[in-house]
C-alpha cells in the first residue's frame, strides 16, 4: 500500500509554525522597514507641530512634568531596585512560559496534584502558573512598601495637570526633543501615567484573567463564571501580555537612550541626585545591569523540562510521555 506521507520536496524550508524561515526573514524585515517609515512621519510631523506658536506656548505652560506633593520622597531606596530586578525576571519568564504554553501541541510531561491526580495540567502551564505566583508575590510586596514609604506619589498621578503634561512630554519625544528629566526625583506626566497604568490596571487584569482561566477558578462560582466567562479572560489576558511586551521595549529603550549610566544608576543602584549630570559616569549600575541580563538569561535557558521536572515533582507527580 503506497504511504500516505508526504516526502519534503528538495531545495523545501523548514517550517517555524505557520511559515517558513524564508518568510518569517521577510515578514519582519518588511514590518522593520514599515515602522521605520511610520517613525520617520510621526517625526516630521511632530516637529512640524512644535514649531507652532500656539504649541511651543503649551510646552512652556506644560514643560512634561508637575511638582510633586511636599511630603513626596526624594530618591530611588535599595528595596525598589530589587522589586525591579525580581519583577523584571518573573515578568520575562511569565511571557516565556505563556508563549511556550499557547504554541504547545503535545506536551512532555503533565503535572498533577499529589491529592488529586485526575486533575492534570501541562508541565509549560505549571510553570506558568508557579511563576505568576511568584510574580504576584512580589508585586504585593512592592504595593506594600509603596505606600508604606510614600513612594506612591512618584507613580500615582496626585495632579489633573497630568493630563497635559502628558501630552507636552509625548510631543517632545516625538520630535527627539526630549524632555529633561531626573528620573532620581520625578518622573514626567508620560513615564508616570505608564508606570501607574502597568502597576494598577495591566498587572491587575493580567492577574484575574489569569485566575480564571486557571484551575484555582472555583468551578462552582456561576455567578462569578458570568461576570467573567473564560472566552472574555482569553481576550483579554493574551493583549494584556503584548501591552507588557511593549511596554518593556520602550521602557529599555528611553532607558538607554536617555542618559543610561545615569538612569541604571538610578534603578540598580539606588545612587543619584538631585542634580541629573551627577552618576552619569558612574559605571556601578551598568554593572548590576549586566549582571541582571546574566541571571535573566540563564533562567530563560534553564526553563525547560530537563530542569522544570525535578522542581515540579517538588510540589506534584508528573507524568512524561
Amino acid at each position: 500500500m503506497a504511504s500516505t506521507l508526504r516526502t519534503p520536496e528538495r531545495g523545501s524550508s523548514r517550517l517555524f509554525g505557520a511559515l517558513t524561515a524564508r518568510q518569517w526573514i521577510g515578514s519582519v524585515l518588511l514590518l522593520g522597514a514599515a515602522a521605520i517609515i511610520l517613525a520617520v512621519f510621526v517625526v516630521l510631523i511632530a516637529r512640524v507641530l512644535v514649531s507652532l506658536g500656539p504649541i511651543r506656548e503649551f510646552l512652556t505652560a506644560y514643560p512634561g512634568e508637575y511638582a510633586l506633593p511636599a511630603a513626596a520622597p526624594v530618591g530611588i531606596p535599595a528595596w525598589l531596585g530589587w522589586q525591579h530586578f525580581l519583577n523584571s525576571l518573573f515578568l520575562l519568564l511569565v511571557i516565556r512560559s505563556g508563549l511556550q504554553f499557547r504554541r504547545q501541541k503535545r506536551p512532555d510531561a503533565f503535572w498533577s496534584p499529589r491529592g488529586n491526580k485526575r486533575r492534570r495540567i501541562s508541565l509549560a502551564l505549571w510553570f506558568h502558573q508557579a511563576i505568576d505566583v511568584l510574580w504576584v508575590a512580589n508585586g504585593v510586596i512592592y504595593i506594600v512598601l509603596l505606600f508604606a514609604t510614600g513612594q506612591w506619589m512618584r507613580v500615582v498621578p496626585t495632579s489633573w495637570d497630568v493630563f497635559p503634561n502628558a501630552v507636552s512630554a509625548a510631543l517632545q519625544y516625538a520630535a527627539l526633543d526630549w524632555p529633561t528629566e531626573n528620573g532620581w526625583v520625578n518622573y514626567n506626566s508620560l513615564q508616570q501615567l505608564s508606570y501607574f497604568a502597568i502597576t494598577f490596571i495591566a498587572a491587575p487584569l493580567a492577574i484575574v484573567t489569569g485566575v480564571r482561566l486557571s484551575g484555582i477558578w472555583p468551578k462552582d462560582a456561576e455567578r462569578l463564571s458570568r461576570l467573567l466567562p473564560a472566552e472574555w479572560a482569553r481576550r483579554i489576558h493574551f493583549p494584556v501580555m503584548l501591552f507588557f511586551v511593549v511596554f518593556i521595549a520602550v521602557h529599555v529603550f528611553l532607558v538607554l537612550a536617555t542618559g543610561a549610566l545615569r538612569n541604571l544608576n538610578h534603578m540598580y543602584a539606588a545612587r543619584g541626585s538631585v542634580d541629573p549630570d551627577a552618576f552619569a559616569t558612574d559605571p556601578t549600575g551598568l554593572l548590576l545591569f549586566a549582571a541582571s541580563l546574566l541571571v535573566m538569561a540563564a533562567a530563560w535557558i534553564a526553563a525547560r523540562p530537563r530542569v522544570l521536572i525535578p522542581v515540579a515533582r517538588l510540589f506534584g507527580d508528573i507524568r512524561q510521555r
